[in-house]
């Protein structure tokens, strides 16, 4: 047997609008993980950054380059053959951009599978957290954007490229402006990006929030769920109106996909959905169920896998 046969070690990396992180495993044992700020100057940066994850997992775990057998990335936007492109939320990935080829050549050839991140964090929740009970699902992750996967019989559905992209449901026609240029789409009321511009352009208007006094305090550019969260114990009234107004998107755009799809099981996860936990996911499903046809809801859950969902998804896509 090889180094890099089925003794060796499998890298997942989850890469983000706002961090890369990647774990290194054996079997089902975490060795080692890292994770750092996703670059904001370009695809080349973020290939760097990822290849420097990997190395510090690997170190971490113990194991050497030559130990290691593959890679998994769940990456934003579409995805084809290692080529990421379409990805509003990370910065110079809107052009088709080679990442699988380009990171698989910085480890000395070592085998780089490439997936959509939310289809990834989906993969991981079907096999190893909330999802395994259930042969159909969908899986809904709210961080920086609002991304969608989809399973069906137990097997992701990928359509032609861009299946289960929830993000980009139509919850209000002519509505807010979506970062993919389109209108009224989820992503631009439940992004936490969409949710910091409209918070922008209400302030450019006069009204108050604590949102960006709390983000010079903790040294943050971004309206990060932590931040939201200090906001809302401070009672900040903007904060308050912009979480009602995701919950209520969400509900609409789930209610649609179920009405279209009948899934046994609808699983939250993503930035806010791990910091607000089980109040924040009901409070979707209780939207969601106004709407529903059916008279017999899915189970709706919070991604088991917390946040490790992309990142062990990425596992399982490398074959871990």
């Amino acid at each position: 047997m090889t180094e890099r046969g089925h003794d060796g070690v499998v890298a997942g990396v989850d890469l983000g609008g706002t961090k890369i992180q990647t774990i290194v495993v054996r079997g089902a044992e975490i060795l080692g993980q890292a994770r750092v700020p996703t670059p904001g100057d370009g695809p080349e940066a973020i290939s760097a950054a990822i290849l420097e994850t990997v190395h510090v997992a690997l170190d971490a775990s113990g194991a050497g380059e030559s130990s290691l057998r593959s890679v998994g990335i769940g990456a934003p936007g579409r995805v084809r053959e290692g080529i990421v492109s379409h990805s509003p939320n990370v910065v110079g990935m809107q052009e088709p951009f080679p990442l699988g080829p380009r990171v698989s050549a910085g480890l000395a050839g070592v085998p780089v599978h490439v997936d959509n991140d939310v289809t990834v964090a989906t993969l991981g929740e079907l096999e190893r957290g909330a999802g395994r009970p259930f042969g159909s699902l969908l899986g809904v992750f709210v961080g920086t954007g609002v991304g969608g996967g989809l399973v069906l019989d137990r097997t992701v559905w990928r359509g032609r490229g861009a299946a289960a992209e929830i993000g980009h449901t139509i919850v209000k026609p002519d509505g807010r402006l979506c970062g993919c240029g389109g209108r009224g789409h989820l992503e631009a009321y439940a992004g936490r990006a969409s949710m910091q511009a409209k918070a922008e352009r209400l302030v450019a208007h006069g009204e108050h929030t604590a949102v960006f006094d709390l983000m010079a305090r903790h040294g943050r550019d971004r309206m990060t769920s932590g931040i939201i969260e200090r906001a809302l114990a401070q009672g900040d009234t903007m904060t308050g109106r912009l979480m009602d107004q995701a919950v209520w998107a969400l509900g609409v755009a789930l209610a649609t996909a179920q009405n279209l799809l009948d899934v046994e099981a609808i699983i939250v996860g993503g930035g806010l959905a791990e910091r607000f936990g089980r109040p924040f996911v009901d409070r979707i499903a209780s939207q969601m169920r106004l709407l529903l046809f059916s008279p017999d809801p899915p189970a709706v859950l919070p991604a088991e896998l917390g946040d490790l969902s992309g990142a062990m998804g990425a596992i399982v896509l490398a074959g871990g």
